[in-house]
């Protein structure tokens, strides 16, 4: 298998990792028990710049290299790949976004707010690299008669 192909499958692992990531620290601030003390020291906006660095920025750009690698012969499997990864960052976010009206006053701030929104609409360039590779067709090389 080209090394291409290994990038766009780490990038969807990467994907699916920061979504669970995001819908879990959600699930978190939502079921927060009321003895437990760290929860009031707890806050999100480190833990989603943490999770960022860590899963969707790399998956991004193992995404991109995917892309720049394959993109002059076209390569259906990354694209469809590629096309996974952003749809699975799509749903990771509107599962997170889902969950904001039951998340407790205190844990809301921009960072936990605005974060799943962005990222949703991060993830429609990536669906659309990943079907501008299924779409390309490869080029026929000319022979040279002479």
């Amino acid at each position: 298998m080209a090394i291409e192909k290994w990038l766009a499958i780490t990038s969807v692992g990467l994907f699916a990792m920061f979504a669970g990531e995001m819908i879990s620290v959600y699930n978190f601030m939502i079921e927060v028990p009321d003895d437990f003390e760290f929860a009031q020291a707890f806050e999100a906006n480190p833990k989603i710049i943490q999770f960022i660095s860590i899963g969707v920025a790399p998956a991004g750009v193992l995404a991109a290299v995917a892309f720049i690698m394959s993109k002059h012969y076209g390569s259906k499997p990354i694209g469809g790949m590629i096309i996974l990864g952003g749809i699975i960052l799509f749903v990771g976010m509107l599962v997170t976004n889902s969950m904001l009206d039951r998340i407790d006053d205190v844990y809301l701030t921009d960072a936990v707010r605005f974060t799943p929104i962005l990222f949703m609409v991060l993830s429609v360039p990536v669906i659309l690299v990943g079907s501008y590779l299924i779409k390309h067709k490869k080029d026929r090389p000319r022979k040279q008669y002479f």
